[in-house]
């Protein structure tokens, strides 16, 4: 469906990317406001953590701690972590560096959009790549996992999923 314009050539229809620039835009220009951790103090030993992991880090198990692992499969997934942490670490780093970058273009009285478009563009390769190596992370560890203990995840991703459907339900 084409509309012309006098005098002028037939205007396109608008993509998905005409809307998901913005919106990618907008989240990266946001996510420093809510990932900056302002005067944090280090943890204390026995204080409990709130947040999405409710103190999970520093444990072998990475979250799965309730699927009684032996102390072998804990030592094997720190070393999958550090090892992930490891091979990351550059590509945080360059994705930091990329949104400062957009943080100071942003600053200014003009916004650059073809500037935002290619820190954007960036950013979402880093990304794609980090995505990439956490799920190859979580394979890693899933490899380690007994039958018995997939079987217990499975359960638990289930009972996890039947209790958001009810929560969507009401």
């Amino acid at each position: 469906m084409e509309k012309t314009i006098t005098g002028k050539a037939p205007l396109k229809r608008m993509t998905k990317l005409t809307f998901a620039l913005p919106a990618a835009m907008a989240f990266t220009l946001a996510m420093p406001a809510f990932s900056q951790d302002q005067g944090a103090q280090p943890q204390e030993p026995g204080k409990q953590k709130f947040g999405r992991f409710h103190g999970r880090q520093g444990r072998g198990g990475a979250g799965f701690e309730w699927l009684n692992l032996t102390e072998a499969q804990k030592t094997q997934m720190k070393q999958i972590r550090e090892s992930y942490r490891e091979r990351t670490e550059s590509l945080h780093q360059e994705l930091r560096a990329k949104r400062q970058g957009l943080r100071q273009a942003n600053q200014g009285e003009t916004f650059n959009e073809g500037l935002a478009t290619q820190v954007l563009t960036e950013s979402a390769a880093l990304e794609a790549k980090l995505m990439g190596e956490r799920f190859r992370m979580r394979q890693e560890m899933m490899a380690l996992l007994t039958p018995e203990q997939k079987n217990q995840l499975e359960q638990r991703r289930e009972q996890h999923r039947m209790k958001q459907a009810e929560g969507k339900s009401l």
